[in-house]
């Protein structure tokens, strides 16, 4: 495996570095505050093909790999988590799924509209009371002639109430049955699709997570993605994608907490000299290096495989689960080398603190990781 940066990933950061810094960084901190969702970003993104760096250039899209998405996802979550998080939800499990399940006519239909920005997607599996036991979901959909009828609720879904179409994932067998759940695409303006509660979160403020509700919704047949019973087995290989967003997302977030505790603890001075000479701080910025490259190196391994089409979900869960304790650790030491000043809005690493946490959550918990992993070491 040759992990050696290409010049096409190179000049992809430095397009994703360049936008972050122009157009996303002087407002961090207002969206933040306002927790408003800054959907005109996402449409000039989508100008750089950065809202379909995976899909292929004949639906408009940018045709790029993992490694060119990996770079582009650290770039702006180094900047905003929040940013990132979105648009990581488009690409890989939104657009991604239409992209690997999808038949022809659905993918011209959907693919070019969310590749160039137009359309912001969204992905539905998660229920009030089935994260992790997806298997057992209440949101139903029933067949009627040509049509579906789905009912049901969809929470903590990202770009839930702003996006223009969905792909959802609900149960058409019975409960805890093998092969219970079948994937849709629902556009916005559906009759019986709506947006419900927005949540008020810890961090990722800028990042809109809310309810998608389903009252007797009318989804044509043309409208289901693969096989009816096969959405669980799709949700578990786009997922297999998703934790490699995860782990850029959180690369990003523990570099950009590592840099700015870096470079404060060359300018910070006690006792007549700068605190990084002080072993207590130069120890921690010693971790933090060396778990980061750590993280990256479980992360590249992924996409290559990801790249090769290769099995990859123990390493991609690997990646996602050690990448994110590593942003939440050093996020916490990054505040701690600030002090003081850490603890305040004026400095970025409280924002990194508080959007790191999000990373051993989303796309399947820190424990749900390890579960994978212990099974794959088990077989």
């Amino acid at each position: 495996m040759n992990f050696n940066e290409s010049e096409l990933t190179k000049q992809v950061a430095a397009t994703a570095k360049d936008f972050a810094e122009k157009h996303i960084k002087p407002y961090v901190m207002d969206w933040d505050e306002s927790q408003e969702f800054p959907k005109h970003v996402y449409h000039e993104m989508g100008k750089l093909g950065l809202m379909g760096i995976l899909v292929p250039e004949k639906y408009h899209g940018a045709g790029l790999g993992y490694f060119e998405y990996k770079a582009i996802v650290e770039e702006i979550s180094k900047v905003c988590g929040s940013i990132a998080l979105s648009l990581v939800a488009h690409n890989s499990l939104c657009t991604g799924h239409i992209l690997m399940f999808g038949n022809e006519s659905q993918k011209e239909k959907w693919l070019p509209k969310l590749a160039t920005g137009e359309w912001i997607g969204a992905w539905g599996l998660t229920e009030p009371n089935t994260g992790s036991d997806a298997g057992n979901m209440k949101c139903t959909a029933v067949k009627e002639g040509d049509n579906w009828i789905l009912n049901g609720t969809k929470c903590w879904i990202t770009n839930g109430l702003s996006s223009e179409v969905a792909v959802v994932i609900v149960r058409t067998g019975e409960p805890r049955a093998k092969n219970n759940c079948t994937a849709f695409v629902v556009e916005r303006g559906t009759k019986g699709f709506s947006g419900g509660k927005k949540e008020n979160k810890l961090g990722m403020r800028a990042s809109e997570t809310a309810e998608m509700i389903f009252d007797h919704c009318v989804v044509p047949d043309a409208n289901r993605l693969g096989e009816v019973g096969d959405g669980f087995i799709q949700s578990m290989k786009i997922l297999d994608g998703g934790r490699i967003s995860i782990a850029s997302l959180s690369l990003g977030i523990a570099k950009g907490a590592y840099e700015a505790a870096l470079q404060y603890s060359k300018e910070r001075q006690q006792f007549d000299q700068p605190i990084s000479h002080f072993q207590g701080i130069s120890f921690k910025l010693a971790d933090m290096a060396t778990e980061i490259m750590a993280a990256d190196l479980l992360t590249l391994q992924a996409c290559y495989l990801k790249n090769e089409h290769k099995k990859m979900t123990q390493e991609s869960a690997m990646a996602k689960y050690y990448a994110s304790e590593v942003a939440v650790k050093t996020a916490n030491d990054a505040v701690q080398i600030f002090g003081g000043y850490g603890y305040t809005k004026d400095f970025p690493v409280e924002k990194f603190y508080r959007d790191a946490k999000l990373c051993t959550i989303g796309e399947g918990t820190s424990e749900i990781q390890k579960l994978v992993i212990a099974r794959h070491c088990l077989l």
